[in-house]
């Protein structure tokens, strides 16, 4: 029978932190007191308040006073509660929201003020936005904003208010009213006209009315692009614009496909781009404004997914017409002018000129376009290619054209994987990330981006090709090249396509393969010195020792052909062989040809390992004193010595350095010595590395940190251990 578990004591102490608590606008000291987690608040608050002498303790609760964390003390956050930590003593949420609201009905505009601004600060407590919007405190904070009187600090921490009780999500937008929409459209439509934080708080309300209220067509029908612009010029406030930013996006969500593409012609215009870059993109981004920069990126790249997944249809005319233009740019053919060719003359002269533009259906090329993605959006930039950029088009079809099949990289079908690629690579059918703040200020300097980001990227795909020489079967290799030159160049977020252009020129095929060596070296170099590899390396180099040690017996075993030698003159045409036998317990040697392998039997001499004194090598053996002109045969000559005087040395000259490696490993093998080449070091560290990877495969792209994780702290009790 298994004894029973014992059970831990349970410290007495451990729910219990020591604290200080200030009253709030008085100037008596602070009580220092034990605040144990397990009494309910309301008796702490109570022995408080009768320290203090205060008789409605009912009234009043504790709030944390941090600089950036004044809320409420609840059940659920008192656990927040730590040693050292001040809170303050002061009235409680529904007191406080009472109090306010009295103001509010009655009081004069400096009172209302001061009342409003301590609203902003404390709406950011939902404890206390909840008793305030159930004593139906927000709706007198609309009403104060809908009334034309309320202007200047009243108004805009009415604004600042009204924003935070929102943002708790409790009320739905769908309470407000025209004449509050109308209001809010008139702070952004005239925004000299109030101070900045209520064309701030404007545009934070427009954008949530736009996502989550049935009356966003009143913000779209009267909100216009040009004064989000101008809003967009005034570098002054970051918050102003990054909250234009988000606005413009939510309008872009919302509307219809006609309304998103006029919103995306208008930011594509060169006015708009100049203010984009100039104003906003050139300062001093923060975390919210790249996000929303993302967003609109993601949002107006997010159009070409209609393109995308469009397949080919065979009766679309202007297709067709498309890629009859990709030919006649690229050959100048000119045979729709030729009257008197017959149709099927001119059938076979578009078939070569469709093999030499790259696609796989020289037939009938639209076949190439019914896969989507990338649809049709290849064509087009197939095509925007043609005619932007005639010259470069025509280098890259006609250099394919003239060079061997099986190194040709074919246009039509590289420059649909590319765009497939591309589409791939900037997400685009994806919604955007709720935390990715991604974005390229280069696509803000064009205003076809992506058409011209494909320009610069297939004359480099075919730079690539050629530095490659790659042929059709390496397709899936070069891409993978292309993929990591436009990634790394896209890192840096270039400033303009120029920017880009220079620096994925510089990423040449070369550079990324030394790039990739230097990261997977540095991969390694961390990994192993990480403790868990250490250790791993220390348990199974026994074990490579081991597997070295049997092939440099066996290559004895196997026996090496070495050159006679006669007062330090390699004597022509006189060899001799020696090899070790399969027990490892006799060496046998014997004179040979240049060509004949003899077998153990035919060697006569033999010498016993047993009767092995040393190794000697270099100018140690005695042969090496008649060889001391000779230093490459100094290097690689080496003795062996025996105990038993019947024998002399067997002196040897290796006829490379392998094979006098292996040998001196070999005869220190069997000695029982330490192998001590330069070849078992190389070999060790191969071998060790082969290995460590072989048993890492299932870690691949984990990273491993140098120290093992922390052991976690003991817990504050064993309550968690039952007795059976």
């Amino acid at each position: 029978m298994l004894p029973k578990t014992t059970r831990m004591p349970v410290l007495k102490d451990s729910h219990i932190v020591k604290i200080a608590v200030e009253l709030e606008n008085q100037q008596q000291n602070a009580q220092l007191i034990e605040f144990d987690q397990r009494h309910p608040l309301t008796s702490i608050i109570q022995d408080l308040c009768s320290n203090w002498n205060i008789l409605d303790a009912e009234n009043y609760a504790l709030q944390f006073c941090e600089q950036n964390y004044k809320n409420y003390v609840t059940e659920k956050n008192r656990n927040e509660v730590k040693n050292g930590s001040v809170l303050r003593l002061r009235y409680s949420p529904s007191k406080t929201a009472h109090d306010i609201l009295e103001i509010l009905k009655c009081g004069n505009i400096p009172e209302k003020t001061q009342v409003l601004e301590n609203l902003s600060t404390l709406s950011i407590d939902l404890t206390f936005a909840l008793e305030f919007i159930k004593e139906q405190g927000l709706s007198l904070i609309i009403t104060m904003i809908e009334d034309e009187k309320v202007v200047g600090d009243m108004l805009k921490y009415s604004l600042i208010s009204f924003v935070e009780l929102m943002e708790h999500g409790t009320v739905s937008w769908d309470i407000l009213q025209s004449n509050f929409i109308t209001r809010n459209i008139f702070f952004i439509n005239n925004p000299t006209t109030v101070p900045k934080e209520v064309v701030q708080c404007a545009l934070s309300i427009l954008e949530n009315i736009v996502q989550n209220c049935t009356k966003s067509l009143c913000v779209e029908k009267d909100i216009t692009l040009d004064n989000l612009l101008k809003l967009l010029q005034d570098s002054s406030s970051q918050v102003i614009q990054q909250n234009a930013i988000a606005l413009i996006n939510a309008l872009f969500v919302k509307g219809d496909e006609t309304k998103k593409r006029s919103i995306a012609a208008t930011f594509a215009t060169k006015q708009y781009r100049s203010v984009i870059l100039s104003n906003v993109i050139n300062t001093n981004i923060g975390t919210e404004m790249a996000h929303q920069l993302y967003i609109l990126q993601t949002l107006t790249m997010g159009l070409l997914e209609h393109r995308m997944n469009t397949k080919m249809n065979a009766q679309d005319s202007d297709a067709h017409d498309k890629i009859k233009e990709l030919r006649r740019i690229a050959f100048d053919d000119g045979i729709d002018n030729q009257a008197d060719s017959t149709a099927k003359r001119q059938n076979n002269q578009y078939s070569t000129y469709y093999k030499k533009l790259g696609f796989k259906s020289d037939i009938n090329p639209a076949q190439d376009f019914v896969e989507a993605p990338p649809g049709m959006l290849a064509l087009d930039c197939m095509v925007y290619f043609a005619r932007n950029f005639g010259q470069n088009y025509k280098k890259v079809v006609h250099e394919n054209s003239c060079r061997a099949d099986e190194h040709e990289c074919p246009f039509g079908r590289t420059s649909i994987e590319l765009v497939k690629l591309l589409c791939e690579i900037l997400k685009i059918g994806e919604s955007p990330s709720e935390q990715c703040q991604d974005f390229h200020p280069m696509f803000f300097t064009h205003d076809h981006p992506f058409e011209e980001f494909f320009c610069i990227c297939i004359v480099i795909l075919n730079k690539t090709w050629k530095d490659m020489r790659a042929t059709n079967e390496d397709f899936a290799k070069v891409f993978s090249v292309v993929r990591e030159q436009i990634t790394r160049s896209l890192t840096g977020r270039p400033g303009n396509l120029d920017d880009f252009r220079s620096k994925i020129h510089s990423l040449t095929y070369s550079t990324i393969t030394q790039l990739r060596q230097q990261e997977r070296t540095s991969r390694e170099d961390i990994e192993s010195t990480a403790s868990a590899i250490v250790n791993l390396k220390e348990k199974i180099t026994p074990e490579i020792m081991k597997l070295i040690r049997e092939q440099r017996l066996g290559y004895l075993v196997e026996g090496t052909r070495f050159s006679k030698y006669s007062r330090g003159v390699r004597s022509k045409d006189k060899f001799w062989y020696v090899r070790l036998s399969p027990n490892h317990k006799v060496i046998h040697y014997g004179d040979c040809d240049e060509k004949t392998v003899p077998t153990i039997e035919e060697l006569s001499n033999k010498v016993l390992v047993i009767d092995i004194k040393q190794l000697l090598v270099g100018k140690e053996c005695p042969h090496m004193k008649e060889m001391r002109g000779r230093k490459s045969a100094v290097n690689l000559g080496f003795s062996i010595t025996f105990d038993n005087m019947d024998h002399a040395t067997l002196d040897f000259v290796a006829p490379d350095e392998t094979t006098f490696n292996y040998w001196t490993d070999g005869v220190n093998a069997l000695l029982g010595l330490p192998m001590t080449s330069k070849q078992k070091e190389e070999d060790l560290k191969t071998l060790l590395s082969m290995e460590i990877k072989l048993r890492l495969l299932d870690t691949e792209g984990v990273d491993i940190s140098k120290e093992p994780p922390p052991i976690p702290e003991d817990p504050e009790n064993y309550d968690f251990c039952f007795e059976n």
